[in-house]
């Protein structure tokens, strides 16, 4: 099969071993996969990838050395079901959790070498994690139930609620995942911050009430002028080093972080100033099951629109300008990857 292979740090398109479903898995034909931040940084810093998987005791045997296959934010269409799988046909919808449960342990699907993620014609899935995409939901929706589904994790887990005020700082595709959910909560306001222009009007589009650059105003200073009353809760969604300072620094007292930005190199904050205001600080990372299932109904029900998050679609020989793109926030959010498609990545208009 043909699929978009990891190797010595580039993107190579190229046949690759076909995946056999083991007991108690499927094989899919994947029909979209979204390209991930974390796809980028395992490109290029695969190695800190493996060496903080160690460091967290995870042992899954990635190798950034030998060729990979990125991709967990996909949706596929059931092609053959392995032995002791039940309750699926073929043409079946389906998405997942991104990882394999196997006898030998976890296998973190896009990153690991065992098995291959969604950037490959096709793959396998552990039946018992398996979803079927309901309500005629097509896939190219479906294929955000990933990233939605973190977003509503960090909602969740920052414990906000009606009557609580909102701030994102970062409108990346998390922190723009997370609006929907806090709108769908009656959290308002909603103040978002970044310093891409297109980036705030998707935040508004997507329901926050106000987005402000922050070059021009302090997005707390932005809360205090539309509202400055409400308990707050602030949302990091950057991920890069001086982030938490930067929060920690702009934060109200008693105010509520919630620190969902992945930094993956070491960082520093003053932990004094958090002190005297009396922060709470919640760190999160991914889902549960009950949260991915919750999140491919709300959006296959409509209670979650993600359409404006899709901004392009692209072939697996459009992939590496894809890459090129995501680095820039003024042309695209998300990508998916569908396999059949043309090399040139294609707006999706919304």
């Amino acid at each position: 099969m043909r699929a978009v292979v990891a190797e010595n740090r580039r993107l190579i398109v190229r046949d690759y071993s076909e995946p056999v479903p083991e007991a108690g898995e499927i094989l899919v034909a994947v029909r979209a996969c979204g390209i991930c931040g974390s796809d980028l940084h395992t490109l290029a810093h695969g190695d800190e990838v493996a060496s903080l998987g160690e460091a967290l005791g995870a042992d899954t045997g990635f190798d950034p050395a030998l060729p990979y296959v990125l991709g967990h934010e996909f949706c596929g269409e059931v092609l053959d079901a392995g032995a002791e799988t039940f309750g699926f046909e073929a043409g079946d919808l389906v998405v997942s959790m991104p990882f394999l449960l196997r006898p030998s342990g976890l296998v973190p699907l896009g990153f690991a070498n065992a098995a291959p993620g969604g950037y490959a014609e096709r793959m396998v899935l552990t039946g018992g994690i398996c979803l079927k995409v309901p309500n005629g939901l097509d896939h190219r929706r479906a294929a955000l139930t990933e990233p939605m589904a973190v977003a509503l994790h960090a909602v969740n887990k920052s414990g906000i609620k009606q009557g609580d005020a909102a701030v994102i700082v970062g409108c990346g595709p998390i922190g723009l995942a997370m609006i929907p959910w806090l709108r769908l909560r009656g959290i308002e306001p909603i103040v978002a911050a970044d310093f891409s222009a297109k980036r705030r009007a998707l935040a508004l589009e997507l329901g926050a009430d106000l987005a402000v650059d922050p070059r021009d105003e302090s997005v707390t200073d932005a809360w205090r002028r539309v509202d400055g009353a409400k308990e707050l809760v602030i949302f990091e969604a950057v991920g890069t080093p001086g982030m938490i300072d930067s929060v920690v620094s702009m934060a109200p007292s008693r105010a509520r972080l919630l620190i969902a930005g992945v930094c993956m190199p070491p960082d520093t904050f003053r932990p004094f100033v958090a002190i005297v205001k009396e922060l709470s600080i919640q760190f999160v990372y991914c889902y549960d099951g009950d949260e991915f299932a919750a999140t491919l109904r709300a959006i296959a029900e409509g209670e979650v629109v993600v359409d404006s998050l899709i901004t392009g679609t692209v072939g697996f020989d459009g992939v590496s300008e894809a890459f090129r793109l995501l680095g820039d926030p003024e042309d695209h959010v998300k990508i998916l990857i569908e396999p059949g498609s043309g090399p040139e990545v294609l707006h999706v208009s919304t």
